[in-house]
């Protein structure tokens, strides 16, 4: 029996059920629409809609049902076509007809909104916390190898030497930008739909308000309409995963130059790296490679949803049946991938003379060469040219730039420049890759990196473990 056999001579069609049907996937929501049913009561008992007893009966039904859940000895029945319409028939199984009060002023509307808001709250705040997770070993890895330098490249040509340590900083900042979209976008989420029901509320005496407070949520919505309709946060929170994805591929291909023969920057531990089924010397970075692979599957489920959204009128349809799946994947994907480059970057063998070496290419010196220029007065333009000419030549001639340098009699006092690590030691400028602005580097980002774990723990929504175990 469906919710709505009132109105309906005959039972629904067995392939409009197959597409209807989304328990399969949504059943995951379990705990969360828990929790949002058990608030519903509360506010039920104190809107005088059921009494105490009542009130106190079904929320032992609910606990019971999250136990049979926890315990795997939840059993779906053919009629339970969502998580929400299972909930509610096994709450009535267990107490009879108090558990037909259970859906009293609410829609399944407004009961899927909040769910959905619940679930997408603890969603970014695992990922992240995650986030968090990876960019402390970043820092950790900064801090080990606080006086190995690599080349630093654009166009994926070598540029100018940069420390190690400021290149897992990059990595950080850029990660920490992520988790303020995504506390961000857990403050704007923090609204409660509940109560708004179909569309236009209810006549019933309910306080929105109230159930919001208990729930945690920072307010009730102001609009009905908008509440059952919203999945800006949806939305939201895929576009926040999908950049930090996006990132994360960055990191990824990084890995896959830096661990190849060619490179050899770096070299990935047994446990985190693959072999050939057919090659016996290969050592692969699968977890790098799938890093990169997994951000055009955030990207696709951000693209998908918004698709999905774009032409939808006020207020619910079933199309946002469609928001569920996107979002449960690219929860799932980042947090997998989040912890395997958590290990990877740990476990992982950097090769800081190799690296060095790399970065004392005396081509990578000649800026220097140009900026001693400037400060002797010659015109910027002026000097690019001068020491574009010289570069030129050794180009042309095959001889290293130092080489040709040393043979021009008039520039012998830029011979220091090419010491090992010298051109690195002159990056001195505020936020620059060079040894004199590092500590001022590492104590902003240990600052940024405190007051985002503050935010972090800056909610008013139930902690995971108040709700149940992993949700994946």
């Amino acid at each position: 029996m469906t919710l709505w056999s009132g109105r309906f001579s005959e039972g629904m069609e067995s392939t409009l059920w197959d597409l209807s049907e989304s328990y399969s996937f949504d059943h995951v929501l379990y705990p969360f629409d828990i929790l949002g049913s058990k608030a519903h009561v509360r506010g039920l008992v104190r809107a005088g809609l059921v009494s105490e007893d009542e009130g106190v009966t079904l929320i032992a039904a609910l606990d019971e049902v999250l136990s049979e859940f926890v315990d795997d000895r939840f059993a779906r029945v053919e009629s339970d076509e969502d998580i929400h319409m299972a909930i509610e028939r096994r709450v009535t199984e267990l107490v009879g007809d108090v558990g037909a009060k259970l859906h009293t002023a609410r829609s399944r509307n407004d009961q899927v909104a909040t769910t959905l808001r619940l679930f997408t709250l603890d969603a970014v705040q695992r990922v992240a916390a995650s986030s968090l997770e990876l960019i402390d070993v970043l820092v950790a890895l900064a801090e080990r190898h606080h006086e190995g330098y690599l080349p630093g490249y654009t166009h994926l040509q070598r540029a100018q030497p940069i420390l190690l340590s400021h290149h897992f900083q990059a990595h950080a900042w850029s990660l920490l930008r992520d988790v303020d979209r995504l506390l961000d976008a857990r403050d704007r989420m923090s609204v409660s739909p509940l109560g708004a029901g179909a569309l236009a509320g209810t006549s019933l005496p309910i306080d929105p308000t109230y159930v919001a407070h208990v729930l945690g949520f920072h307010s009730a919505f102001t609009n009905s309409l908008d509440a059952v309709s919203d999945r800006d946060f949806v939305a939201e929170a895929l576009f926040d995963i999908a950049l930090l994805g996006v990132h994360l591929s960055r990191m990824g291909e990084e890995i896959v130059l830096w661990t190849t023969t060619e490179f050899n920057f770096a070299v990935l531990s047994d446990e985190y790296a693959t072999g050939s089924s057919m090659l016996p010397q290969k050592k692969n970075s699968d977890v790098a490679e799938l890093a990169r692979a997994k951000s055009g599957r955030l990207v696709g489920n951000l693209t998908g949803l918004l698709v999905t959204l774009k032409g939808l009128p006020l207020s619910y349809n079933r199309d946002l049946q469609e928001d569920k799946e996107p979002l449960f994947d690219s929860t799932r994907q980042v947090l997998l991938v989040l912890a395997a480059l958590c290990g990877a970057y740990d476990t992982m063998t950097f090769n800081e003379d190799v690296a060095a070496n790399a970065a004392d290419d005396p081509f990578m010196v000649a800026i220097d060469i140009a900026e001693e220029l400037v400060s002797e007065g010659v015109p910027f333009r002026q000097a690019h040219e001068q020491v574009g000419l010289l570069v030129a030549e050794a180009v042309r001639t095959d001889r290293s730039l130092d080489v040709v340098v040393a043979d021009h009699p008039d520039l012998e006092r830029f011979a220091g420049l090419f010491e090992r690590g010298a051109a690195l030691a002159r990056r001195r400028s505020p936020g620059s890759s060079g040894p004199q602005s590092a500590d001022a580097q590492r104590e902003l980002l240990a600052s940024a990196r405190a007051r985002a774990g503050e935010r972090l723990v800056e909610r008013g929504e139930p902690e995971p473990d108040e709700v149940v175990g992993p949700f994946l």
